[in-house]
Formats: structure tokens, C-alpha cells, sequence
């Protein structure tokens, strides 16, 4: 039986100075395992406005629609302000409440969750008590493999909610920030041993910190996995950790060598950010590219 995947959570355009663009990091991962060819579904909710009608196409164009994406009568899209500095570091301001506030517990989202082999989630979506709950409901229902996307958006998280939801998850993926927030830890030594008692405290089975460019250290079976990242001319990081996560969920789906997978996570993430944008297309010999240039030397 082929894997199929559920990406869980917000879905936004992202508003800047000279136009908008679709974000939202559940379906950013969507676009990613699609584009790795992994059967994908996305589960969202939008408003019944002009803004959620662009994205409901938006959504089809990228074979990302399906009965899971819901529509709200009172609530509108959601539309972050991006502003960005002069080094072009992002500040995101995040309206509340917006539509994906309200995801339901639909007997059809309950139903197709219960068949998926892998449920992705974040933790944006949880700051409202009505998502959080349908969450936890398809978390607690599912057999799929649970996979958190720490993804901190602050203001908006309470550190209780990301501690319901790392026990909730089988794998728990984290930046070295968050890393530092949640783990405890203040280096690099330290994370190791940070990690593994975050372990003992959720019972996670996979524990993964992206370094971005030192590349990402996994908790795997009772070991540990590094791999240094690739050298790569930057044009921006947005997408980066989102392509990371699809390709790591790609291969823990496959069952392949942890080494092989976190080698191919950082390569494409690496790869995203040499182009402008979250979702860039890639080939099989572009990422491979890269990976050679590592085992090269160069």
C-alpha cells in the first residue's frame, strides 16, 4: 500500500510590499512531498472571501485540494504583513482570529486521518482552542505516524501546548533555536545530551535539530546522526526547513539508512535556499549535484 501523508494546519498569504505570495509551513510541506511524488493531502480552513477563493485555486493548481480544506462563514483568510529590514531579515505580523482558528473536527477529516500513514502538524495552528482540540482529536484517533513541526511563531504559542503536542508526536523536528528553548540546551555538546532526555520526558522515537547552514543533528533509535550541510550560495532561507522536513518524511516513510536521509534533508534544503521563494522545483540531479560536491571536497 502506497504512503499517504496529511499535512495539518495554516495555510496564509503572505503580504509584501510588491504582492502576495501562498504560505504556511503544513502546506509548504504538502508542496514538497508532492513534488518528491508522495501521496499528499492538506487540511486547512479558509474564508468564505476573495482571498480564500485565490488560494482554494491556488490549492488545485498544486494538487493540494481536497475535502479536508474546509470554509468559514464568519472568519476571514488569513493574511500575514511582512515587513522586512535592511539585511531583508522578515518580521511577520499574524491576524487573530482568521479562519484556520476554526478547523473542525468534520466527520470526513476524522475518517481520513484514521487512513493516513503519517500526520504532519505545527504549532501555529494550535494557538486557538478549537483547532487544538480537532488536533488533538485526529492525533488521539489516528494509528499514523505523528510528526511535529516545532515551527515557534511567537507570540503565538504557550509552552504547555508545544509540550501537549511533542508527547502527541512520534518524531519531533526542531530549529537549533527552538532547540535551545524547549531542550534546554546552550551548545553544541550540550544538545546531545539535551536530546536525549527530551526523549525520556515524551517518548519521542525521532528527535531531529536543523542547524541550517552546519546542517542538522537526529536522535534515531537510541543514536545519534550528524551531517555538517552543504556550502551553497544563499539567495534566501524562506522554505528551507519545509523542504527539509518533506525529504526526512520521505525516507523515514521509505524505511532507508538515517544517514541517507538526513544527507538528502540538508541537500535539498540547502538546494531551496539557492533560489528565491519557498517552493522551487528541483531535480533528482540537482540535488544530486550537491551531494557530490560535499563528497568531493569542494
Amino acid at each position: 500500500m502506497k504512503k499517504h501523508v496529511l499535512c495539518f494546519g495554516e495555510v496564509l498569504w503572505d503580504t509584501f510590499a510588491d504582492g502576495k505570495k501562498a504560505g504556511g509551513a503544513p502546506m509548504n510541506v504538502a508542496r514538497h512531498l508532492a513534488q518528491q511524488k508522495v501521496e499528499v493531502s492538506f487540511a486547512s480552513r479558509i474564508g468564505n472571501d476573495e482571498s480564500g477563493k485565490e488560494l482554494e485555486q491556488f490549492l488545485k493548481e498544486n494538487n493540494l485540494y481536497c475535502a479536508c480544506l474546509q470554509h468559514d462563514n464568519e472568519l476571514p483568510t488569513c493574511e500575514v504583513t511582512v515587513e522586512l529590514d535592511a539585511d531583508n531579515q522578515a518580521t511577520y505580523i499574524i491576524p487573530e482570529p482568521v479562519s484556520w482558528d476554526n478547523i473542525k473536527a468534520e466527520k470526513g477529516l476524522r475518517k481520513h486521518a484514521k487512513k493516513v500513514s503519517a500526520i504532519v502538524y505545527g504549532s501555529l495552528a494550535s494557538r486557538s482552542k478549537t483547532t487544538r482540540h480537532t488536533l488533538r482529536t485526529l492525533l488521539d484517533e489516528s494509528p499514523a505516524l505523528k510528526i511535529f513541526d516545532v515551527n515557534l511563531r511567537a507570540p503565538h504559542f504557550e509552552l504547555s501546548t508545544i509540550e501537549t503536542l511533542a508527547a502527541k508526536a512520534d518524531v519531533v523536528k526542531m530549529n537549533e533555536e527552538e532547540a535551545y528553548l524547549l531542550v534546554g540546551a546552550k551548545d553544541h555538546d550540550n544538545l546531545k545530551e539535551h536530546i536525549i532526555e527530551f526523549k525520556k520526558k515524551y517518548h519521542v522515537k525521532t528527535i531531529c535539530v536543523t542547524r541550517g547552514d552546519k546542517g542538522a543533528m537526529v536522535l534515531h533509535n537510541g543514536k545519534i546522526y550528524e551531517h555538517p550541510g552543504f556550502k551553497v550560495q544563499v539567495e534566501d532561507t524562506v522554505g528551507a526547513g519545509d523542504a527539509f522536513l518533506a525529504t526526512f518524511i520521505k525516507g523515514l516513510l521509505k524505511e532507508s539508512p538515517m544517514e541517507q536521509v538526513l544527507e538528502k534533508a540538508c541537500a535539498v534544503g540547502a538546494y531551496v535556499t539557492t533560489r528565491r521563494g519557498a517552493n522551487p522545483e528541483y531535480t533528482k540531479e540537482e540535488i544530486r549535484a550537491i551531494r557530490a560536491a560535499l563528497s568531493e571536497g569542494k
